[in-house]
C-alpha cells in the first residue's frame, strides 16, 4: 500500500475515533463512527488476497447495519424526547436499538458471527487496529449511556459472551480466530459491569489493549500465524517469545500480572452489588479461557521443534529491538502494583 494512502487512513481513524468520543449529539457520534468504517477497510483488504476482500465486505455489510441502528435509535428516541444529546437516551426501545447496534459492532454474543472471520481474513496489524482502537467509539457510547441501559439484557449478553469466546476459543489452531475468541470473552467481563461502574469498563479496556497490542505486535514480529509457527519461533526469538507467555498469562488472569486486575476489581463489584451468582459464573467461565493461553504460553516458549544443529538459538539472526513490545509487555505484566491508587480516579 501506498505510504501516503496509509497515512491517510490512520489520520481518519485518529480523526473518527476523536469525533465520536468527544461529542454529545447522536449525528456527530454516528459520523464519526462512519469514517472509522471507511477508513479501516482499506487497511483490512490491503493484501488484495480473495480471504481479506472477503473480510472487508463481511465488516462493511455489519457495520454499515449497525450504523444504520443506531441512527435510528438516536432517531426514535429524539422523536419522543425532543433530544439529541446522547447521554439523554430515556426510551425503552431506543435503549433496545442502541444495545443491538454497539454490539454488533462490538462483537457481543449474539452478534459475534463476523469477528473471528474478519480478523482471520485481515494482516496482523490490522487485526490489532480492530480488536483495540475500533472498539473504543463504541465503549464510549456505552459509557454515556450506561444509566439508560437494560441490566439483565448486558448481564445476558455478557454471560453468553464469555462462555462462547472461552468454548469456541478451545479448537482453534489459527493464532488470529484465538485473540478474536478472547476478544469476545474480555467484552463479556467489560459489559457485565458497565451499569454498575462504567469506569470500571474503561479500565478494563485500557488493559486489555496493552495486553492485546503486544500479543500482536509479537506475533507479527515472528510471523506466527499458526500454533505450528509459534513452536519453531523461539529458537530465533527466544527473548521475545518468553515476553510472549508472560503477556499471555498476564491476559488470561493470572496473578501477580497486570491481567488479573480487572477481573479483581470486577468480581469484587459484582458482590457489593449482590450479583454473586453472576460472578461465579463469569469467574468459572474465565477458566475456559485460562486452557488455551495456557495452550498458547505452551506452544510459544516448552516446545521445541526438532532441531538439527547444536546450537539452539540461531544467533546469526540479528533482529532490531522494537521498543513498543517491550514497554508494552512491561506494562502487561507489571501493573498489578498500582491497584491501590484505582480508587482514587473512580
Amino acid at each position: 500500500m501506498n505510504p501516503y494512502a496509509k497515512l491517510t487512513f490512520s489520520m481518519s481513524l485518529m480523526l473518527g475515533t476523536t469525533i465520536t468520543i468527544s461529542s454529545n449529539h447522536w449525528m456527530s457520534a454516528w459520523a464519526g463512527l462512519e469514517i472509522n468504517t471507511l477508513a479501516i477497510i482499506p487497511l483490512i483488504s490491503k493484501s488484495h488476497h480473495p480471504r481479506a476482500i472477503e473480510a472487508a465486505i463481511k465488516y462493511f455489510l455489519v457495520q454499515a447495519a449497525a450504523s444504520t441502528l443506531l441512527l435510528f435509535s438516536g432517531m426514535v428516541n429524539a422523536w419522543h424526547t425532543g433530544q439529541w444529546d446522547i447521554t439523554q437516551l430515556n426510551h425503552p426501545t431506543s435503549s433496545l436499538l442502541l444495545t443491538t447496534a454497539v454490539a454488533m459492532k462490538l462483537g457481543l454474543v449474539p452478534f459475534h458471527f463476523w469477528f473471528p472471520e474478519v480478523l482471520q481474513g485481515s494482516p496482523l496489524t490490522t487485526a490489532m487496529l480492530l480488536s483495540t482502537v475500533m472498539k473504543f467509539p463504541p465503549i464510549t457510547i456505552l459509557f454515556l449511556t450506561s444509566h439508560s441501559l437494560n441490566p439483565s439484557l448486558l448481564t445476558t449478553m455478557a454471560i453468553a459472551s464469555a462462555a462462547l469466546g472461552g468454548w469456541m476459543g478451545l479448537n482453534q489452531t489459527q493464532t488470529r480466530k484465538i485473540l478474536a475468541f478472547s476478544s469476545i470473552s474480555h467484552l463479556g467481563w467489560m459489559t457485565i459491569i458497565l451499569i454498575y461502574n462504567p469506569e470500571l469498563t474503561l479500565t478494563t479496556f485500557y488493559l486489555y489493549c496493552i495486553m492485546t497490542s503486544a500479543i500482536f505486535l509479537t506475533l507479527n514480529t515472528t510471523k506466527s500465524l499458526k500454533l505450528s509457527v509459534m513452536m519453531t519461533s523461539w529458537t530465533k526469538t527466544p527473548a521475545l517469545n518468553t515476553t510472549l507467555m508472560v503477556t499471555l498469562l498476564s491476559l488470561a488472569g493470572l496473578p501477580p500480572l497486570t491481567g488479573f486486575l480487572p477481573k479483581w476489581l470486577i468480581i469484587q463489584e459484582l458482590s457489593k452489588q449482590e450479583m454473586a451468582a453472576s460472578a461465579t459464573i463469569i469467574a468459572i467461565l474465565s477458566l475456559l479461557g485460562l486452557f488455551f493461553y495456557l495452550r498458547l504460553a505452551y506452544y510459544s516458549t516448552i516446545t521445541l521443534p526438532p532441531n538439527p544443529t547444536n546450537h539452539m538459538k540461531q544467533w546469526y539472526i540479528n533482529k532490531p529491538m522494537n521498543t513498543l513490545i517491550a514497554v508494552l509487555s512491561s506494562l502487561s505484566a507489571l501493573l498489578l502494583p498500582l491497584s491501590p491508587m484505582i480508587p482514587a480516579f473512580h
